[in-house]
């Protein structure tokens, strides 16, 4: 239990089983109505983004934790809602020094809402003409080319590869190459 309380409505980053965030996050919500808390905690996010991935041969967008086996919690810390969120099934402690929870700053706050509100993902891009590439999926996977062009709006690149003797270029999106 904590011996000195921050006052005050901070957010808190509480450990969880890994894989158990949601149903953490969900059955917290339900333990803060049933006991009436609501004056005490007030917000319980499971920070997600979404990434961009290619299954199958095609680009899907798929939402992603920030930081797995965490789930945030903006509380005002007093014996009874530590006590409550401390021993919601699957939560294994607060983030802090010893029983103490350490708030998380404004900004590391600000940042994640960001992360999260961002609608589509951007893509990360560090690739540039000339760059050897390895093609790591669709049909001409295990591919070895030379990138001749770079379209980041689109997240695609144009691959030269070596065809029957001569560079042949393939549009590829980013996420099918990979540099050597």
């Amino acid at each position: 239990m904590p011996k000195q309380v921050q006052r005050g409505r901070h957010w808190y980053a509480i450990h969880t089983y890994s894989g158990y965030e949601e149903a953490v996050a969900r059955n917290l919500k339900q333990r803060i109505e049933s006991l009436g808390m609501e004056d005490k905690i007030f917000n319980v996010l499971v920070p997600t983004e979404k990434k961009i991935k290619i299954k199958g041969g095609k680009r899907q967008v798929v939402e992603e934790k920030i930081y797995p086996g965490y789930v945030l919690v903006e509380m005002i810390v007093t014996d009874d809602s530590w006590y409550v969120v401390r021993n919601t099934p699957r939560v294994t402690g607060f983030i802090g020094a010893g029983t103490e929870p350490i708030p998380i700053s404004d900004e590391e706050i600000k940042e994640i809402q960001k992360r999260m509100g961002i609608k589509e993902p951007k893509y990360k891009v560090d690739l540039k003409v000339g760059d050897v590439v390895k093609i790591t999926d669709g049909p001409f996977k295990d591919f070895d080319g030379k990138i001749s062009e770079v379209d980041e709006k689109r997240g695609r690149v144009k691959v030269l590869i070596n065809m029957f003797g001569r560079d042949t270029p393939v549009e590829l999106d980013f996420l099918q190459v990979k540099k050597i």
